[in-house]
């Protein structure tokens, strides 16, 4: 019996070494497959960042660095794009959404505090990320708020998009505002229309606008929720505390 059962098991560990084996290869032909049809047809402009499995079988995520998710089956011949969901007597879950927001999370933990402007009340209660323009008119009302937002315990930690990127009408201005020696200052001056004085800078202003269009940013103000929920657009205090869940 103790034969057998040592047979059993040691059948059963090359089994799995011969499936895992299998499966590398097919993983390393996707890849292939993937990079040759996506990234040397793009002239390497579409870059693959991630392949992952999926909780369906033989069914991959790939993450491109536009910030796009395509899913393709094994054999790399299909791709499609649009939402995964899961089906629940709860109803659906929509698990490409939850993905982006954690790939969201990881992004914007990644940027150093010191390349953002930060607002911060006494008693912190939550923060939102906010990716404004100083032209922009409702970052300009949302900025107007912030007093209200800093009293009911909101940290606002300010990140650069101007709309337009280096061609932007307010990219100097944006420049001007994070090389300055007063960064809070200055943004408030540039948000009330007011001029600062001229400034130039190794800044991070075109990394933080990269990084907003990667997790799908097209226009400002864009908020970005601890949980990674971007929520475009100016929403007023009481209803942004409201969405935060803050008592």
């Amino acid at each position: 019996m103790k034969k057998l059962l040592l047979t059993s098991a040691l059948v059963l560990v090359a089994l799995i070494a011969t499936l895992s084996q299998a499966q590398d290869a097919a993983n390393k032909t996707l890849r292939e497959k993937l990079v040759e049809a996506i990234e040397l047809s793009s002239q390497n402009q579409l870059k693959i960042m991630s392949i992952t499995a999926t909780a369906l079988p033989n069914m991959f995520e790939v993450e491109l660095n536009t910030g796009e998710i395509l899913y393709s089956d094994i054999s790399g011949d299909y791709l499609f794009a649009g939402d995964m969901y899961k089906t629940s007597a709860e109803g659906l879950r929509n698990l490409s959404a939850n993905k982006r927001q954690l790939r969201t999370i990881e992004k914007i933990k990644a940027v150093p505090d010191d390349q953002k402007i930060i607002f911060s009340p006494d008693e912190i209660k939550t923060s939102i990320t906010v990716f404004t323009d100083v032209d922009c008119t409702y970052c300009r009302a949302l900025h107007r708020d912030l007093e209200e937002l800093l009293a009911l315990g909101i940290e606002v930690r300010y990140m650069a998009y101007p709309r337009g990127g280096e061609q932007a009408g307010s990219y100097e201005k944006m420049m001007s505002v994070w090389c300055s020696d007063d960064r809070h200052k200055s943004l408030t001056q540039a948000k009330n229309g007011q001029n600062i004085p001229a400034r130039d800078c190794n800044s991070p202003i075109l990394a933080h606008y990269a990084l907003g269009n990667e997790i799908g940013i097209t226009g400002t103000p864009a908020l970005i929720f601890p949980d990674g929920r971007l929520v475009p657009g100016y929403v007023e205090p009481d209803r942004l505390a409201a969405l935060l869940e803050i008592d």
